[in-house]
């Protein structure tokens, strides 16, 4: 038996390969043999493979790898990116039914690797870049199957991903750089006094980062199967234009903004509370790839302050719950203010009802005026501007009714009067018909002045008021300049000088019984700016401290770059500034430099 093996063997294994690359053709083969003639390689080994692979398989694979680099040379210049990948997926598949039928199941992996390395290794840098129809031109035409193909294929090969991951990041690199040009260009091409048009373009432009942030995780999770290097790769992608800003805005300020438009009475966006719950998920997502996380946290803060103290917010539990979305995305602490401002809320709605129960019971002390007044906590709520101003007497009565009632429920809270965050319904009488007037204290404060005097000089209004030029200014040109001429002034131009004298506007009238007096807006970018770089100097050196304490001598490149690591969940500090917080704590006596090594530095306990 041995010896008549041994004579047929070769031309055996001659017949069986020229027959597996006639049905490789498409021919017909009688695969029932093929396996039958097959089986006496692997049975005369008895229980070894040895036969099987060296008088057979070895033969095989040879063939094999001849057979598909030819096709692969035609193919690869002949064929699309598209075709070429579904040739060379047929071919693993025809090759695997081979295996099934006949071949023994060992030869499978081995067979597998032999047509991967010659369609896919050996091509893969060419079929990526095929110029029109490569991995950059699915990307951009949404060939979604295509791109399923790709990942399928090159997740056989070794390293086949990497550069698939690198096409994919750069692509949705320039997508999203795109879009930033785009809304810089179509802010920049508006007039000045289009500027609410400026901050529609901007809720456009986070719209549209939105939108291509949910077209490319479906990428990531339809195409790319939720791999590990997809996800790297479209993080990185976003980092680098969502950390871009957008005429003058930073991206931090955008999404504070674009949140605030959704979660506020009356915003441009006019969903239902299932598409805002979905659009507050999706903007908390973007918020991880910002590096000014507590930028966002001060802007969204100073909105968010706006919203419930004027009672403009929409929801209560759309407010609450983008702050349950905040706190798991970025902790708790990055939420702990905010969420104190929101209890805040509701614990002065219950002073106020207590208010009016002890107005109610000591009628003596009714100021005559409905008075609404609420009780915040200093640490949670952005600082406000707070002047002595001179309050008219029937404000003072009311201060001090509240006050009074105030000591009844608490003997240790002192109370502070933001009265620049004050809002007024005064009852204005002009020869036509009375108005209300809905203004801030401030505004309520200069035009119950009017009260006593005919005419008032610019200069009499500061000593009276008690208030700074620049907010003397803006309350007057508010009342006198603006649309709403309550206050006439001589001369009668659209500036105020120190040289203006004012009067009431007796003739002045409206259609609308009511009408609110706004002023002129402050732009608070400037001031926001400012608190985040006070509280990130203050982080920088609780960091330092803390690391110095538990390390007690460290090198400065390690503890630069293990301040870099603490601090980098919340904003990317700066070496400079570190630096200069570094050497701030020696003066303070915090650290010292070494002696022998002035790069290295001890804790002082």
């Amino acid at each position: 038996m041995v010896k008549v093996y041994q004579e047929i063997k070769g031309k055996v294994k001659s017949a069986v390969i020229s027959l597996i690359d006639q049905e490789r053709e498409g021919e017909q083969i009688d695969r029932a043999l093929l396996k039958n003639v097959l089986d006496i390689f692997v049975e005369i080994g008895l229980g070894s493979m040895e036969c099987y692979e060296n008088d057979f398989e070895d033969f095989l694979l040879k063939d094999t790898a001849d057979y598909y680099s030819i096709k692969a040379q035609t193919w690869i210049v002949e064929d699309s990116c598209p075709d070429y990948m579904l040739k060379a997926e047929e071919c693993l598949k025809r090759e695997k039914e081979r295996v099934a039928h006949y071949l023994h199941s060992s030869s499978e992996p081995k067979l597998l690797e032999k047509v991967q390395h010659e369609l896919l290794t050996q091509y893969a840098s060419q079929l990526l870049e095929k110029e029109h129809s490569g991995c950059h031109a699915l990307l951009r035409d949404d060939k979604v199957e295509d791109l399923s193909r790709m990942y399928r294929l090159f997740s056989r090969i070794t390293r086949g991903l990497e550069p698939v991951s690198q096409i994919f990041k750069q692509h949705v690199t320039n997508e999203g750089t795109a879009l930033v040009k785009q809304a810089e260009d179509a802010a920049s091409n508006k007039k000045p006094e289009k500027k609410d048009i400026v901050g529609l373009q901007e809720q456009v432009f986070v719209r549209k980062i939105i939108e291509l942030h949910d077209k490319y995780v479906a990428y990531v999770t339809d195409c790319f199967q939720g791999h590990t290097l997809f996800h790297k790769a479209l993080k990185e992608a976003f980092e680098v234009f969502c950390n871009k800003g957008v005429s003058g805005s930073s991206s931090a300020e955008l999404l504070a903004t674009f949140c605030d438009n959704i979660l506020k009475k009356g915003g441009s966006e006019k969903l239902s509370d299932e598409a805002i719950e979905d659009t507050l998920e999706k903007v908390v997502r973007l918020l991880a790839y910002i590096s000014d996380k507590d930028l966002f946290a001060e802007f969204y803060r100073k909105k968010l302050a706006r919203r419930l103290l004027f009672d403009k917010s929409a929801n209560d539990e759309h407010e609450r719950s983008i702050l349950t979305k905040l706190k798991q995305q970025c902790g708790g602490q990055f939420t702990s203010k905010m969420e104190g401002m929101v209890t805040d809320l509701t614990v002065a709605r219950d002073h106020q009802t207590k208010f009016e129960e002890f107005i109610s019971t000591h009628p003596e002390l009714n100021p005559g005026i409905d008075l609404a007044v609420t009780v915040l906590t200093t640490g949670f709520w952005p600082t406000y501007k707070s002047f002595d101003i001179n309050l008219p007497a029937e404000m003072v009565r009311c201060v001090e009714v509240f006050k009074e009632f105030y000591q009844t429920r608490t003997k240790h809270r002192k109370l502070t009067w933001i009265y620049s965050l004050g809002i007024c319904h005064i009852t204005a009488k002009f020869e036509a018909k009375t108005i209300e007037l809905i203004v801030t204290t401030y505004q309520a404060a200069l035009l119950l002045l009017f009260n006593g005097a005919d005419k008032l000089s610019y200069s009499e209004i500061v000593t009276q008021l008690n208030l700074s030029d620049d907010d003397v200014v803006r309350l007057l040109h508010s009342l006198s300049c603006a649309k709403y001429k309550i206050l006439t002034k001589e001369p009668s131009n659209r500036s105020i000088s120190p040289n203006d004298v004012f009067e009431f506007n007796s003739k002045f009238t409206d259609k609308m019984r009511r009408i609110k007096i706004p002023l002129p807006p402050v732009d608070e970018k400037k001031k926001v700016v400012e608190d985040v770089d006070k509280d990130r100097r203050y982080a920088i050196d609780a960091s330092i401290v803390r690391i110095m304490k538990s390390r007690k001598v460290l090198g400065h490149q390690t503890l630069v770059m293990e301040c870099v690591e603490q601090l980098g969940r919340m904003f990317k500090p700066d070496f400079k500034a570190i630096k200069k917080r570094i050497e701030d704590l020696i003066t303070r006596d915090y650290l010292e430099r070494d002696k022998e090594n002035q790069n290295v530095y001890r804790y002082l306990a």
